[in-house]
Parts: C-alpha cells; structure tokens; sequence
C-alpha cells in the first residue's frame, strides 16, 4: 500500500544514502567524507552557516569581504572533499576517470584548497593596497589573482563538471587571441595585467553581481530549504498529496505534480526536487501501472514546475531582480501566473494519460491519513507563511525574511515529537545547508568570469547584434533564436550559472528589439531551466531515469511533450504582459483564462482525448489549432479559438450520438 510504501523507502538505508548522493551530484559535496576530512568538513561548513546568518544580521561588513569570505569557505570545502587523483592503497597513479569525483582526498587536494582560500581572501587582506592601485595590479597581485582563477576553474569543475568551465576557459582564451580573430569576432585584446584586475580586484568579475547574490541572499534560502527538509518537511508535502489526490484517476502521479510543486516552493532545484520527491513518488506511480519511462517523466516535468515557480525559483529570483533593477516582490509577482499554467497543464495532461491507460487511483485504506499527516507535521508550513508576511506583511527586505523563515523553522520543530530534532541533527543540519551550496556558489563565481570577459572585450553586444541580425529584426524569429541558444547554453548546467550566462550574451538582443529587461530575462530563464529536460543533455531526466530504472532518452521526451506548456508560456508573455502581473485586474483576469482555456485544449489535443473520450485526427486538428488561438492573445483570435474547439466539440457529440 502507499503509506506502507513511502514508510519503507523513507527508512531504507540504501535509498536514503542513494537520494542524497544524487542531490549531492547536482550542486554539493560529493566525496565520501570520513575521519580527519569528515571532522573539519563540518567544522567548516557550521563555521560557514553561522558566519552567513550573522552577517546578514548582526555583523557589519563591506559587501566584498562578505563575498570574498563566502567563496573562500566554498573553494576550500571543494578541494577537501573532492580529489583530482585517487589513491589505491598506498601506490600514487592518475585515474582515467579524472573528470569525475573520487572518494578519497590527498594531501595535495588539502594545499590546493588551501591556497585556493588564501586567494580568495587576497582582495581582503590587502584591500586599501589593491584599492589604491585601481586597475594597475603588482606581480603579487597577479600572482594571487592567476591562481584564484585557475583553482576557481577546477573546484568547480569537480563540483559541478566540465561543461562550464570549459565554457568560461573559452572565453578566458578570446581575451588573449581576440587581435587575431575573423573581423567579425575580432578584440584588440587585452594584457595579463587588466584581465587580472578585472577578474579579481574589483566587482566585475569574479566578486560581481552573481557572487554577491548568492553571498546575501540565495545561500540564506539554501539553508532554509535544508533546514526544512531535515525536519521532515519534504516527506510532509509528498505525504499531504498522496492523502490529498491518491485515490483520483492517476493519483500517484497527481500526487507527484501537487508534491514537486510544494517541494519546489523552498528547494528552487530541479534535479534535488526529482531526487527528492522521485525517491517516493517514482516506485508509487510504477506500483499502479504506469511504465517506467513514463513514471520518471511525470516526475522530471513536475519537478520543472518546482523552479518555475516563486519563491525562490533555484536563485534565478534574486539575481534577475539584481540584474532588472526589479523589486524581488514584483519579479516574484510575475511568475505566478506562469507557473499556474504550467501546473494546470501537467495536471490536466497527467489526467489524460492515467485514462489512456486505463488507471485508477487507490482505495480509501490505502492512503495516509490526513488527518494525521497535519497532525504531526502540519506545522511545518509555519515557516513558509512566516517566509511570506515578512516579505509581503510587514515588506521586509528578501534577507530579512529568509533569517525570520530560518529561525522560524527551528523554533517549528520543536512543537512535535515527530519532528524534534537533536543537537546534533541541527549542527548536521547547518552543515548541509552549507555543503549543498557549494556547488551553486562555484557557478555563481564562474559565471561571473564569463561576465567579466563580456564587459572587458563587448562581445555580449556582439552576440546581440548577431541574433538581430539573423532574425532581420523580426521579432518572433529572434525570440525563437534566443529559444535555442538558450537551451543549447544551459546544457549541462546548473540553473543559475546557465541563466546567468545567457542574460549576459542573449538579453541585450531581446531588449535591443523591444521587449522589456524583466520580461526578457524571465524568457531566457525559462528556458535555462527547461534545459535540464531537452535531450541531449537532460540532468534531470537522466536523474529520474536511474530512479525508475529506464532509459533516459525515452524520459527526457516524454517529459517534453508532458511539459510542452512551459516552452510555449514564455512565447505567450512576451506578447501578452499581463501573464507577468502587468495592467488592469480585469485585463489580467481575462488573459488568464482565455490562457487557461488555451492550455486546456493544447492538452487535448497533444494527448488525444478531451474528458474521457478519445479525439480522432481531425477533432485533435481543431483542438490543437483552436489551442493557439486562444494562447494568442487577442479579442479576434480568441473568438476563433472559441469557434474551432466548439466545432470539435459538436463533430464528437454527433459521433457519440450516432454511436
């Protein structure tokens, strides 16, 4: 039975162990930390906690200490935990398999983490010297500097993999051999000396923008998400939409939808949200008679709509407001009816496909008790609402909240037994708040070389001016250009750096061609993120697919054509404002369900069946043609939308009449 099930996999050793292994693959530590290496792994990442949470607070700072010390506890928390080479027994070799995390660290991995925080630290040790010498760096100063980005480059490679750091070596080497590139691609260049400046003495490489975001606000909600998690939180959310949905028509997978979603509300990840939630909902959805291809999918494309969706959108919420100039509330405010369309696809897709078939839900017995899941955990949703009057109630800054939502959780978990936890779980807890924002700081921290080299050579302009170019400036053809770089550029990557990347190189022909900054970045954001589903190169797909035990191409396309609405919405609020939140309440209103209407039919037609009768090819024709109309927005199309889905409608009740 369900309850039965998810009381098994939660106290099963190996799925425990393997779960935090896969979350720990995305953006954290993945070594197999022991003895010495254990020890000073969570002294350093407590150390690491409690310095965010009082700097946000109590401690008064310049903003670049607080960012040179945040990527000094990252970088060194790398290189202690995931080594270069590997020992076998006591003979040193280089293990072919050098791209990938080994499980034990050498004390060569402890000098490199050890100058890699040094370096790090450089631009606060002799921050007045480096000040007065603005742009003309010493030897020393570049000596640290070089180092700082070459360690900077491998730590996140082993965190994270190659993919970006290849990318920003790419654009490191531009610098250098920009005077001997096709005019097109051409740079004067640039001396050792300015690179190093740019990328290490000042904010507009490294310590920028990306940096500073995760150093005061994104690390913060991290902690949160852990903190929660630790608590019991996520089984709570899974537990609460299996009771809650379970015993509809394809309710495991409902379930799966309604858990990734609330997960998604703190976690902002992906690929942590299908480990997470995937880890039950997975063999529950298989147990009913789903197939495995299409169990992981279900999930890899609700767990897309966890990081669609505010508040915290994979830290993609808070550096898109940075960047916009936009108050968080309103970049928040915008993505709700956005990630509202996109739930209710999957929702009504899901539907769809448990009637094809032929599934049902479980008997009433079967399910947890609600009832009772409240009862023990239902106070878990304090820190949340918490999280939400400070923003909103009393208008408190973003860090604000998340300090409240962080101190709220821990006062939270002592109001039941079943969620009380020990000293020591709230020092693991710390610790792993820490550990898992390794990986996402390191990309923030390469991104932000990427930038830097955008600024130094004008490239970004130059990449800009390309994509008008191709699209002779009209622009449809350019957003759908923007569509594919995008999810060619965040193949691979994590969310934030992939976004970041491309807010640098591709907003600017966006906004060059009209559209406003906030919209535009929510485009390229979208679709960063739908990245992690896109074959080739689908991280979460590839995810689910060992939880389901199938193929990972096989899921990757099933959860496009689940998710088809997310690749559509973006086109959707690019001509049609009101989707962000923006004119009259009655405008928005009527946008949302003529778009509502719209994703409806879509659905329909891409499954084949509207309520539980099967659509012919010509019925599906209409439903599809009368779907985009009435995503397009506007009076006339709309009427035409209304009028091809009511033909459909009238040719399948003739049908059934005659039958």
């Amino acid at each position: 039975m369900p309850h039965k099930m998810i009381e098994h996999i939660e106290q099963s050793p190996n799925g425990d162990d393997y779960r935090e292994k896969l979350v720990a693959a995305e953006h954290g530590l993945r070594g197999d930390t022991v003895g010495i290496t254990r020890i000073i792994t969570l002294i350093l990442a407590l150390c690491w906690s409690l310095f965010q949470l009082a700097s946000a607070s109590i401690l008064l700072l310049d903003t670049v200490y607080i960012r040179a010390i945040h990527l000094a506890f990252a970088i060194s928390l790398v290189y202690f935990n995931i080594p270069m080479i590997k020992i076998s027994g006591t003979s040193w070799r280089w293990d072919l398999r050098i791209l990938l995390a080994m499980n034990r660290v050498t004390i060569l991995d402890y000098l490199l983490g050890i100058i890699a925080a040094v370096s790090a630290l450089y631009i606060v040790l002799d921050y007045e010297g480096i000040a007065s010498r603005a742009g003309v760096p010493t030897t020393r100063d570049i000596i640290f500097g070089l180092m700082l980005v070459v360690l900077l480059l491998e730590a996140t490679r082993r965190v994270i993999g190659p993919a970006l750091p290849i990318i920003a070596s790419i654009f490191i080497l531009y610098v250098f051999t920009g005077p001997h590139l096709p005019d097109f691609l051409a740079f004067k260049g640039a001396s050792l000396s300015r690179f190093i400046s740019q990328m290490t003495m000042d904010t507009e490489g490294i310590y920028g923008v990306p940096l500073h975001v995760s150093a005061t606000v994104v690390f913060l909600f991290v902690l949160f998400g852990t903190m929660l998690e630790r608590a019991g939180g996520g089984n709570f959310f899974i537990q609460l939409a299996i009771s809650g949905l379970g015993r509809f028509r394809g309710g495991a997978a409902k379930a799966a939808v309604l858990g990734s979603a609330l997960t998604g509300v703190v976690s902002g990840s992906s690929i942590a949200n299908v480990v997470t939630t995937g880890t039950f909902t997975i063999p529950l959805m298989k147990k009913v008679g789903y197939p495995p291809e299409k169990a992981a999918a279900v999930e890899v494309a609700s767990s897309i709509n966890g990081q669609l969706a505010p508040p915290v959108m994979g830290a993609a919420a808070f550096i898109i407001a940075e960047l916009t100039g936009t108050p968080y509330l309103d970049v928040a405010l915008a993505t709700v009816i956005p990630a509202i369309l996109y739930f209710v696809s999957i929702f009504y897709m899901i539907d769809l496909e448990a009637y094809k078939e032929g599934l049902h839900g479980y008997a009433k017995d079967e399910l947890p008790d609600a009832r009772k899941v409240l009862l023990e955990r239902g106070h878990l949703v304090i820190p949340i609402f918490v999280l939400i009057f400070v923003l909103i109630g009393l208008n408190a800054s973003v860090i604000k909240a998340a300090i409240w939502a962080i101190y709220s959780t821990i006062l939270c978990t002592f109001l039941r037994k079943s969620t009380r936890l020990t000293p020591e779980q709230f020092v693991a807890g710390f610790a792993d708040g820490a550990k898992q924002a390794v990986g996402l700081i390191a990309a923030c921290a390469t991104a932000g070389i990427i930038i830097g080299v955008l600024n130094l050579t004008g490239t970004g302009l130059k990449f800009a001016s390309g994509i008008i170019a191709l699209s002779g400036g009209i622009l449809p053809i350019a957003l759908i250009l923007t569509m594919g770089s995008s999810l060619i550029l965040g193949m691979g990557l994590p969310t934030a750096a992939a976004y970041l990347i491309c807010a640098a190189v591709i907003v600017p022909a966006l906004t060059g061609l009209g559209v406003p900054a906030l919209t535009g970045h929510l485009f390229i954001f979208y679709f960063a993120c739908l990245s992690a589903i896109t074959p080739p190169v689908a991280l979460a797909a590839f995810t689910a697919a060992s939880l389901g035990k199938t193929k990972p191409m096989g899921v990757a396309l099933t959860a496009v054509r689940l998710g088809i609405v997310a690749f559509i919405v973006p086109f959707m609020f690019v001509y049609a404002p009101s989707l962000l939140w923006q004119g009259s309440l009655p405008e928005i209103l009527g946008t949302l369900a003529t778009s509502l209407c719209g994703v409806f039919f879509l659905g329909s037609a891409l499954q084949g069946a509207f309520r539980d009768r099967v659509l012919n090819m010509g019925q599906r024709g209409l439903f599809l043609l009368g779907s985009l109309a009435l995503i397009q927005p506007g009076l006339v199309t709309d009427l035409i939308g209304v009028g091809l889905v009511a033909c459909a409608l009238l040719w399948q009740w003739l049908g059934s009449r005659r039958g």
